[in-house]
């Protein structure tokens, strides 16, 4: 409350002194003629009282620019006029310096959380290059004549730029314009006008005085990458234009676009196409699961009204068709495929020997630019007692041919979780042991909680949360992980020990390393926004690239590698993750885009959160999956979108409506305006639609609607209650 009573009172003081300007016609006495008038009578007084009328020109100049109001420019030349050129320039130049400031900080505490608090995530990209760069830019418009300067006070105020940074780089940078004005002062006779101060190459001259520290720093840049590559030969010729290292979803990808506009590409594997997805991931997980849900419907048949379903299987077949599904699928990554794309599919290690070239088993070549995409592994920690356990992992876990009798798996993530579930409902006796004090670490707790209850209560698992492993005993297949929890210790025996505890990015494959690609804190390859290394022709996507380890992301960069790549250095394009969705595809399914409400309330972000419950859907409830919610964020006061949870069955298809809607801009409003076929599980979208717009309805308007009625009725004006 203080505060805002501070601002009110800043800003009435503000509005009094600017209507006061006007009202008392005083832009009259900051004119040219007038100054050309009083110029002589100026000059004594200034003669007579030097300390008093400097002292006073100074505190009117701070006063004006610190209001943003006209009569700087004039005052500026007044102090060539008055003062002369050497005394003009340095009081003028820290007037305007201070007086700006002032306007800076009057717009950060009168408008700057307002706005931050309406467009926070539209601004987050500015802060991130004000941050970066925030005093070139502000010494570059200072350097422009043409650009207001008042308005550049006020804008900067609503960033995160450095007051003390923001005074010197203004100091500095308005003191060549304040030299010519205060010089053009000296010869006032000469001007008619302030617009006859700046000519055309004046102009020219300061915006390449501006741009001056952003080709310093390209310069820099330059300088840099040569110095790093001086250590390498050049190839004179390439043999490709692009050569692809990793066959996974982001090389697969990249290689395809560029062999799509007709570049020469190659694409080096030294394992199975296809990457993790098709062969220890998306494919074989999804597949099993499938199977495991038909085990589980037929447990669960009464609820359908069918008294008994016998499910007879026999796990070795489960596998089989696991496999068999993988085969299917594989001629979509083959190399027979991409080779009648244009591609030149190598099989081998390969192992990069300069920023243009790659080894393979001996034979060199050249590409003006490369793509790394050796993708990732799974986690394993040091845990003691580990090294002598037959542990498996989501990579390794495929070849199994017997049923595990007593299963732990380690890792509550969306891995953990999918294939807990799995085992569990084909006859595993599983046990789940996640260290956090939830699933699901990325989803907001009442998404966690659904699949909590959903693996303990309907399957029966035993999950045991803030449980930390600490050691395991045995050897082979068999053993016991030893964990403590609420400072106890607790021991979970196993037949099959399952580590499920995320993947970390290969980049200790292809030499990287070794000819001095940096990497990053988090264990991924360092790029830029372009998914660029600190070599320009060597680009990362997918796993090894982070931020997001998902299959659909990997595609997503694969076209900005792809594109950066091979149009460098003449274009390039900032890798785009405002909307990125994903889904956990155990039952039930979570998917979510964008913010959630844990996220919003760690960043400090305001949302308007809207709920419907599956409970309600028609669909839902005649398929018997009536559980679940759609969860939407929106901006305070907007329909905008701001991200969305779903929970229950297909949730991973209902998110795209929300991932479409965020990705082009549309409101709720829209989703609601868009007919919806009935009865699908697609109008849960809808509804939660329709919840928000009822949350947001002008309850003044239906008032003044119901009191018309009431008169089209015939009778008196409506009560409020009518």
């Amino acid at each position: 409350m203080p505060n805002n009573v501070g601002k009110l009172a800043l800003l009435l003081i503000v509005a009094i002194a600017i209507a006061s300007f006007f009202a008392f016609d005083l832009q009259q006495v900051f004119s040219l003629a007038e100054l050309k008038q009083q110029r002589d009578s100026l000059a004594a007084l200034a003669e007579a009282k030097p300390v008093v009328f400097i002292g006073s020109y100074f505190v009117i100049y701070v006063m004006i620019a610190a209001l943003s109001l006209p009569g700087a420019a004039v005052l500026t030349i007044a102090g060539g006029a008055i003062l002369g050129l050497t005394v003009g320039t340095v009081t003028v130049s820290f007037a305007s310096s201070i007086g700006a400031t002032f306007a800076f900080l009057a717009a950060r505490f009168l408008f700057r959380d307002s706005v931050r608090k309406r467009f926070k995530e539209r601004l987050q990209r500015i802060d991130e290059g004000v941050e970066k760069d925030g005093g070139f830019y502000l010494f570059s418009l200072r350097l422009v004549p043409v650009f207001p300067f008042f308005v550049i006070n006020l804008v900067a105020g609503l960033t995160p730029l450095n007051t003390r940074t923001f005074y010197w780089v203004s100091q500095l940078g308005m003191l060549p314009g304040t030299l010519v004005y205060v010089n053009a002062g000296t010869q006032l006779g000469q001007i008619s006008s302030a617009g006859d101060i700046l000519s055309p190459s004046l102009i020219g001259a300061f915006v390449l005085l501006a741009l001056l520290p952003f080709i310093a720093r390209w310069g820099l840049a330059w300088l840099q990458a040569r110095r790093i590559r001086a250590r390498f030969d050049r190839p004179k010729h390439f043999d490709y234009n692009l050569i692809v290292i990793g066959g996974g979803s982001a090389g697969l990808v990249t290689a395809y676009i560029a062999a799509a506009i007709k570049s020469k590409v190659a694409l080096i594997e030294r394992n199975k196409m296809g990457g993790e997805c098709l062969n220890t991931g998306c494919v074989p997980s999804k597949a099993l699961l499938k199977s495991a849900g038909l085990v589980a419907a037929a447990r669960d048949s009464r609820k359908l009204g069918i008294r008994k379903m016998n499910a007879e299987f026999d796990f070795k077949d489960v596998m089989q068709r696991v496999h068999e599904v993988i085969a299917t699928i594989e001629p979509h990554d083959s190399v027979e495929r991409y080779e009648k794309l244009g591609v030149n599919c190598i099989a081998g290690e390969a192992k990069v020997v300069s920023p243009w070239e790659v080894e393979v088993d001996g034979k060199r070549l050249s590409a003006r630019s490369l793509v790394i995409a050796t993708g990732s592994q799974p986690v394993v920690p040091p845990i003691e007692g580990l090294d002598k356990i037959d542990f498996l992992t989501s990579d390794t876990l495929w070849g199994l041919q017997e049923q595990p009798r007593k299963m732990v798996v380690l890792g509550g993530g969306p891995i953990g979780c999918e294939l807990t579930q799995a085992f569990h409902r084909l006859g595993s006796d599983v046990s789940l042991v996640e260290m956090a004090p939830q699933l699901l670490g990325r989803e907001d707790a009442d998404a966690a909680n659904a699949v909590l209850e959903s693996l303990r209560d309907h399957d029966g698992v035993n999950v045991a949360l803030s449980t930390k492993a600490i050691r395991c005993e045995g050897n082979g297949n068999s053993g016991t992980l030893v964990c403590e929890q609420d400072g106890k210790e607790v021991r979970f025996e196993f037949d099959c020990l399952l580590l499920a505890l995320g993947r970390r990015a290969n980049v200790d494959s292809a030499g990287i390393r070794d000819i001095g690609v940096e990497i990053a804190k988090n264990g991924t390859i360092a790029t830029d926004p372009y998914l660029r290394t600190n070599y320009p022709s060597i680009s990362v996507c997918g796993d090894v690239a982070g931020p997001y380890q998902f299959t659909h992301v990997a595609s997503h960069q694969a076209w900005f590698a792809a594109v950066n790549s091979l149009l460098r250095p003449l274009w390039s394009f900032r890798a785009d993750y405002s909307v990125i969705p994903w889904s956990t595809f155990t039952s039930p399914e979570v998917a979510r885009v964008g913010l959630n409400e844990t996220e919003a309330m760690e960043r400090g972000i305001e949302v308007d959160v809207t709920r419907y419950g599956i409970d309600d859907l028609d669909r839902a409830i005649t398929d018997s999956e009536a559980h679940g919610f759609v969860k939407v964020l929106t901006a305070p006061g907007s329909d905008r979108i701001l991200g969305a949870s779903i929970v229950g069955a297909h949730a991973g298809e209902l998110i795209a409506e929300f991932v479409l809607a965020m990705k082009h801009g549309l409101g709720l409003n829209k989703i609601l305006g868009t007919i919806h076929i009935y009865p699908t599980m697609m109008e849960a979208n809808k509804y939660v639609a329709g919840n928000w717009k009822r949350a947001n309805q002008p309850e003044k308007l239906l008032r003044l609607v119901a009191r018309f009625f009431a008169w089209r009725r015939g009778g008196v004006a409506a009560r409020d209650d009518a």
